[in-house]
C-alpha cells in the first residue's frame, strides 16, 4: 500500500529529527577547545608537521584531505584508515590501495604530538586538523575544527568499498552516499571542490577517453583539447599510474577554479564533470556548480560548513574507543 503525501511528510520529518538529535549530540561533545588545558601545543604542533610535508610535497596537502573523507566515510570519524592489516582493512578497500597516502606524516605528526602531550589527542583527532590545515596552507579557508574524536578498533574494507564514492559512479549513487552518512547534495558539491587540489592516475578516468560506456567514442562532455591531451598522455594500453592535474591550470592553490573548469567541460574525473553535465545534475547540483564558479567565498562558506558537518560523521567519544599509542594499530 503507497503512503499517503502526509505519511511521507511525517516519516521525513521523523528521519530530519532524528539526524538532527544525533548531530546535535555530537556536536556538544566536541568542542574546539577539548585539548586547551591537556595539550595547548596541539594546533601548533599539527600545523608545523603538516607545513613541513606540503614544503616537501605540495601533493600532500590533498593527500591529507582525503585521507580525512575517507576515514569519515567508514564508520565515522574514527581513524579506522590508518590501522594496518590484512587485506579485510580499510587500506586495501579499491577507493585506497595504491591510492590513499599521508600515512607517514601523520605517523610524524603523532611522533611531534605524543612528544609534548602523551596519551591524550587520538588519531582522528589529528586527522582532522591535518586537513584543515591541509587547506589553509593551499590558499583556502580556515576553521575551528571540533576535537574530542576518539580512536576506533577495528578497520572494515568491506564497508570501506561499499561507502566510499567512485569516480565512475554514476550521480545519484554518488548523492546517495553522502545522505547515507548525513550530508546532503550541498555538501556533495562543496567537498567535491576539494579536487581543486591534489592529483589523479590514468586510471581513475581513461575509461572516458576512448570507449566511454562501450560507445566507442570518447565522453563527448570533456572539452576538446583537453581529450586530445589527455589520451595522448594517457593512451589505450599506456601506464595507468601517471599522473595529472585535478584541476587543470590550478594544481596546487585552493581556490573555485575546479568549479570554472566543470561550466568548461574540464573536469577530469567522471564523477567531477556529472556534478555539471549529467541529467540529474539538472535538478540537483547544476547551479551550486554555477553558483561557486562565480562566487568564490560561497564555495568557501559552504566548503567549511560541509567540512564540519563531515568531521561529525558518528565521532567515538567519551569512553568508546581508545587513544592509540600509534596510529597504525590499535592499543595492545
Amino acid at each position: 500500500m503507497m503512503k499517503s503525501p502526509n505519511n511521507f511528510k511525517g516519516y521525513y520529518y521523523s528521519l530530519f529529527m532524528i539526524s538532527l538529535m544525533l548531530c546535535l549530540g555530537a556536536r556538544s561533545q566536541l568542542t574546539t577547545d577539548f585539548y586547551s588545558q591537556t595539550c595547548p601545543s596541539l594546533l601548533s604542533t599539527v600545523r608545523k608537521q603538516v607545513q613541513s610535508a606540503i614544503k616537501t610535497e605540495m601533493r600532500m596537502a590533498a593527500s591529507l584531505l582525503r585521507l580525512h573523507f575517507h576515514d569519515c566515510f567508514v564508520n565515522g570519524c574514527d581513524a579506522s584508515v590508518l590501522l594496518d592489516g590484512d587485506n579485510s582493512t580499510e587500506k586495501f578497500a579499491l577507493a585506497n590501495v595504491n591510492s590513499a597516502r599521508g600515512f607517514e606524516v601523520i605517523d610524524a605528526i603523532k611522533s611531534a604530538v605524543e612528544s609534548s602531550c602523551s596519551g591524550v589527542v587520538s588519531c582522528a583527532d589529528i586527522l582532522a586538523i591535518a586537513a584543515r590545515d591541509s587547506v589553509v596552507l593551499s590558499g583556502g579557508p580556515t576553521w575551528r575544527v571540533l576535537l574530542g574524536r576518539r580512536d576506533g578498533l577495528v578497520s572494515n574494507g568491506t564497508l570501506a568499498n561499499a561507502a566510499l564514492p567512485s569516480p565512475f559512479e554514476a550521480l545519484d549513487a554518488i548523492i546517495q552516499k553522502f545522505v547515507d552518512v548525513g550530508l546532503n547534495i550541498t555538501d556533495v558539491v562543496s567537498l567535491s571542490g576539494g579536487h581543486t587540489i591534489g592529483l589523479a592516475k590514468c586510471a581513475t578516468f581513461d575509461n572516458r577517453l576512448f570507449n566511454f560506456s562501450g560507445t566507442g567514442a570518447p565522453d563527448s562532455t570533456m572539452e576538446a583539447n583537453m581529450l586530445a591531451d589527455l589520451q595522448s598522455f594517457c593512451p589505450v594500453n599506456g601506464d595507468s599510474n601517471r599522473f595529472t592535474t585535478l584541476d587543470r591550470n590550478s594544481t596546487d592553490l585552493f581556490d573555485n577554479h575546479y568549479f570554472k573548469n566543470l561550466l568548461n567541460g574540464k573536469g577530469l574525473l567522471g564523477s567531477d564533470q556529472i556534478l555539471y553535465s549529467s541529467d540529474l545534475a539538472v535538478s540537483t547540483t547544476k547551479s551550486l556548480v554555477e553558483s561557486y564558479s562565480s562566487n568564490s567565498k560561497l564555495f568557501f562558506n559552504d566548503f567549511v560548513n560541509s567540512m564540519i558537518k563531515m568531521g561529525n560523521i558518528s565521532p567515538l567519544t567519551g569512553t568508546n574507543g581508545e587513544i592509540r599509542k600509534n596510529c597504525r594499530a590499535v592499543n595492545s
